[in-house]
């Protein structure tokens, strides 16, 4: 993956490379567990200097997005077992979640059964860790939370809309209310799973992590028919961004400036889904009327076309209207639904 820093424009060259970086990482370009480009690499690749590209690492890691290791490079965060203490092994590469039955699994199983035992434990007790970590994992299944900060709440109902399909209580939190969500839980002698995309898993861990609830990372998807479609628009363009996420359209405008430079103009629109019907829809307005081509989320996508239809007459032109199918990367939902035991969901 190659990425671009544009040094012309109002963007900070450090921010442009954060969040082309955080992106990669959220839609799984970069697996947990995966070594990423040194700063030599990086800074040869987008003309920085290599103590911006240590600056932007730093920030990664302080929001727990990667992490350093001395002497080795900087790899992407795996995530923070909960439930029970692991050592610390050393790096194999990337960390690949099981898609399915494959010849290598029964050496993985008693790869992990060995260091078990290597590390002292009986077989009895292995098998005891064993079983207690995966009850949990089952008792953890049989709701989902899907939390992210409250400035960002679209892009929790944006995850639990396609989440829909489990054949469990789905739920939008806000990050900031997570906690005392599964205090209440813990009175009552319940258990949740809360995920979250990779921006706010540290925060999301340590909240379930304290109230012994299962805390996984969603992988967004990577967007790359949108990402196509935009790299073909001509120069002087005007594009439209249109989601019940802000979150996600400061993400695109800063991923598309810094891909693209000051050759599009840029337009962006939050629709609030829980407001009455006319209620902050000016500024969707001037976006339709002014954008050649328009992206927008599913949510979002029969208020843009309402708003089109509605004030075609006073449009010189009609933007062409792209709907974004999914923002979970495909095939999520599914290894979702297996990693809380709940099976394979149907095709």
């Amino acid at each position: 993956m190659r990425f671009h820093v544009q040094p012309d424009i109002a963007v900070s060259a450090s921010l442009q490379l954060y969040t082309q970086l955080s992106f990669a990482i959220a839609s799984r370009f970069y697996l947990p567990g995966h070594r990423l480009p040194s700063t030599r690499q990086l800074a040869m690749q987008t003309n920085l200097h290599r103590n911006t590209v240590s600056k932007v690492y730093r920030q990664l890691e302080a929001h727990g997005i990667v992490e350093a290791v001395a002497g080795s490079g900087v790899y992407v965060r795996s995530q923070t077992p909960t439930n029970s203490k692991q050592t610390n092994s050393k790096r194999q590469g990337g960390q690949r979640g099981v898609a399915g039955p494959h010849p290598g699994q029964s050496q993985e199983v008693e790869h992990y059964i060995n260091t078990l035992l290597c590390g002292g434990l009986t077989l009895q007790e292995a098998l005891h860790q064993l079983t207690t970590d995966i009850n949990w994992r089952i008792s953890c299944g049989v709701q989902v939370l899907v939390s992210t900060p409250q400035e960002d709440l679209g892009a929790a109902h944006l995850m639990a809309r396609e989440l829909t399909t489990l054949p469990i209580p789905v739920a939008a939190v806000p990050l900031e209310c997570l906690g005392r969500h599964l205090a209440a839980l813990s009175r009552d002698g319940k258990k949740a799973t809360v995920v979250t995309s990779r921006y706010f898993l540290k925060p999301a861990e340590e909240v379930a992590r304290a109230h012994q609830m299962r805390c996984l990372a969603l992988d967004l998807n990577s967007f790359d028919d949108e990402l196509n479609l935009i790299a073909q628009l001509r120069t002087d363009t005007c594009v439209g961004f249109v989601s019940i996420s802000s979150g996600i359209l400061r993400a695109a405008e800063l991923i598309l400036q810094a891909q693209r430079g000051q050759q599009l103009l840029v337009m962006t629109a939050v629709v609030e889904l829980d407001t009455p019907p006319h209620a902050g829809r000016k500024q969707l307005l001037s976006l339709c009327r002014a954008s050649g081509t328009v992206l927008c989320d599913q949510p979002s996508h029969p208020v843009v076309e309402a708003t089109i239809r509605q004030h075609r007459s006073q449009m010189l032109r009609v933007p062409n209207l792209h709907c974004v199918d999914h923002y979970l990367r495909p095939g999520t939902v599914d290894m979702l639904s297996r990693k809380m035991g709940l099976g394979r969901l149907a095709a």
